[in-house]
C-alpha cells in the first residue's frame, strides 16, 4: 500500500480478526454450538455456509481457517473456473507436501454449473480440499446432491438490530474505524433497522454518513442510504418465498398482508408481468367460481399492467389483489381439475362411446358413429338419459361449495346429477345468473 492507496472500505477494515469478534450467530459459535465443537475438536469438515448477504460468510471462512491453522484459497465462483479448481488442487498438493491441509473457500458456489462442482468432488472426497462454500441460495436446489452429501450444511442468520447495533458502535470506537465520530440515537435507531440485517450494508452505509454530518444524523443515515430496495433474488428462494406470501395471503383473505407482500415484490424489482400473471393464477385457482368476475378483473389488471407499466400500473395489481382478498374462495374447479388428470392418468384409454363420436364422412356413419344420439334441444329427456363417460366409468369429479355465487350453482348442480341419473328434463328454472 502507498500513500496514493485509499483506504479499504470500512466493512474491510472492521472485518473480525478472530472468532470472539464475531458479531451474531451465536446458534453456531455460542458455547456447545456446532461451530464451538469443530473449533474445540480442531477437525474441520467441509461446509455450506448457507445465508443472506453480509452475514459474514467469507470472514467465518477465513477466521476457521486460521483456527485449524490450514492453508486458505479462495475463488468466487462468478469468476471462477474448472482451470481455477485445477490450480487449487495443484496447490494443495504442494502444501500438503509441507505437511498442510488446505481450505478451499469458494463464494457463490451456486453459481458454478454440475460440471464445475462436480471437478471438486474427488478432491474434497480425497481429504485434499476441505470445501467451505458460501451461498446465498437453498443449496437444496443450488448444490449438486453429491457434493451436498459431503459438507455439512449450516444456516447463518441475518444480525438483529442489536447486532447491528453494537457492530455500529465498535465501528465509532475502534481505531480501525471511525474513530472521533458519534451518532445520534435516533439515526442509530434508523440505521440498524434500514440495514435489513446486512453489516457491510450497514457499515458502507454508516461510512458514507460520517463524510456527511459529525455526529451522524437521520437525515446523514438516509442520504447515504438511498433508496431502500427490499432484498430480493430474482431467481432465488427469497422471490419465491415473497411469492408464496403472497399468494397464501390473498387465499386466507388477509388484505393487508396479501398487499404487503405485493408491494415487497415490487419495490423489490419483481416483473410487474410475472406478478400479474400470478394473480391470475390466484383467481382461477383460489376463487374459482365463487366469483367468475374475479378472473376478468384479474386479466384486466395485468392488461392495464402492461399498458401503462410501472409505476402507475402497479395500482391495478393492488386493486385486484385486494379484490382477490376480499372474495370468497372455492378451489373446488382446482380439485375438480386435478381429479381429472388423475383420472385419467391412472386408467387405461378406454374408448369414447359411439353414440358421442363425430361423424363427418359416410364411412364414419356406416361404422355407426353418432348413432343414437339424443340432441339436447330436441330431445332433453333423451340427452340427459345419455351416458357421456366411457362404458363402466363412473365418476365424481366436481364438488361445489357453498361460498358465493357457487352456493347458487350448487342447487343447479345437484339437479343435473339427479337429471343425469334418472334422464329428467334440464330443471331450467334452477339455472343461476
Amino acid at each position: 500500500m502507498t500513500l496514493f492507496d485509499p483506504p479499504a472500505p470500512l466493512a474491510e477494515r472492521l472485518r473480525p480478526r478472530n472468532v470472539a469478534e464475531v458479531v451474531g450467530q451465536t446458534h453456531l459459535l455460542g458455547p456447545g454450538k456446532p461451530l464451538s465443537k469443530v473449533l474445540q475438536s480442531g477437525r474441520l469438515g467441509s461446509l455450506l455456509l448457507w445465508g443472506p448477504p453480509g452475514v459474514g460468510k467469507t470472514t467465518l471462512a477465513r477466521l476457521l481457517a486460521r483456527e485449524v491453522n490450514a492453508h486458505f484459497i479462495q475463488l468466487s465462483a462468478v469468476t471462477a473456473g474448472v482451470k481455477d479448481v485445477r490450480e487449487a488442487v495443484i496447490e494443495a498438493e504442494r502444501e500438503r507436501g509441507h505437511g498442510k491441509r488446505t481450505i478451499l473457500f469458494l463464494d457463490e458456489i451456486h453459481r458454478f454449473n454440475k460440471a464445475q462442482q462436480d471437478a471438486l468432488l474427488p478432491h474434497v472426497e480425497s481429504g485434499l480440499l476441505t470445501l467451505i462454500g458460501a451461498t446465498t441460495e437453498n443449496p437444496s436446489f443450488e448444490v449438486n446432491p453429491a457434493l451436498r452429501s459431503r459438507a455439512r450444511t449450516l444456516v447463518l442468520q441475518a444480525l438483529s438490530p442489536d447486532d447491528l447495533r453494537g457492530l455500529i458502535g465498535r465501528a465509532l470506537s475502534d481505531e480501525r474505524g471511525l474513530p472521533g465520530v458519534s451518532i445520534e440515537n435516533d439515526a442509530l435507531e434508523l440505521l440498524s433497522r434500514l440495514a435489513d440485517g446486512d453489516a457491510r450494508r450497514a457499515l458502507s452505509t454508516l461510512e458514507v454518513a460520517a463524510s456527511l454530518a459529525n455526529p451522524v444524523t437521520a437525515q446523514a443515515v438516509t442520504e447515504a442510504f438511498g433508496k431502500h430496495l427490499p432484498q430480493m433474488d430474482k431467481n432465488g428462494e427469497e422471490f419465491y418465498n415473497l411469492i408464496s406470501a403472497l399468494h397464501k395471503s390473498v387465499r386466507a383473505s388477509h388484505v393487508d398482508g396479501a398487499l404487503y407482500w405485493l408491494a415487497r415484490m415490487i419495490e423489490g424489482g419483481a416483473d410487474p408481468l410475472y406478478v400479474a400473471r400470478r394473480v391470475v393464477r390466484m383467481a382461477a385457482e383460489d376463487i374459482g367460481l365463487a366469483d367468475p368476475q374475479a378472473l376478468r378483473l384479474c386479466i384486466a389488471a395485468r392488461d392495464t399492467a402492461e399498458f401503462l407499466g410501472s409505476p402507475e400500473g402497479d395500482l391495478a395489481l393492488a386493486q385486484a389483489v385486494v379484490y382477490l382478498a376480499l372474495a370468497p374462495k372455492s378451489n373446488s374447479v382446482y380439485v375438480a381439475w386435478k381429479n381429472a388428470l388423475n383420472a385419467v392418468r391412472d386408467s387405461e384409454m378406454l374408448p369414447v362411446p359411439v353414440h358421442l363420436r363425430n361423424a363427418p364422412t359416410a364411412l364414419m356413419r356406416q361404422q355407426g358413429y353418432g348413432q343414437g344420439y339424443a340432441y339436447y334441444f330436441d330431445d332433453p329427456a333423451g340427452s340427459f338419459a345419455q351416458n357421456y363417460l366411457p362404458e363402466g366409468v363412473e365418476l365424481g369429479l366436481y364438488q361445489p361449495t357453498g361460498e358465493g355465487w357457487e352456493a347458487r350453482a350448487e342447487a343447479r348442480w345437484r339437479k343435473l346429477q339427479h337429471a343425469h341419473g334418472a334422464g329428467l328434463s334440464d330443471p331450467d328454472d334452477t339455472s343461476p345468473s
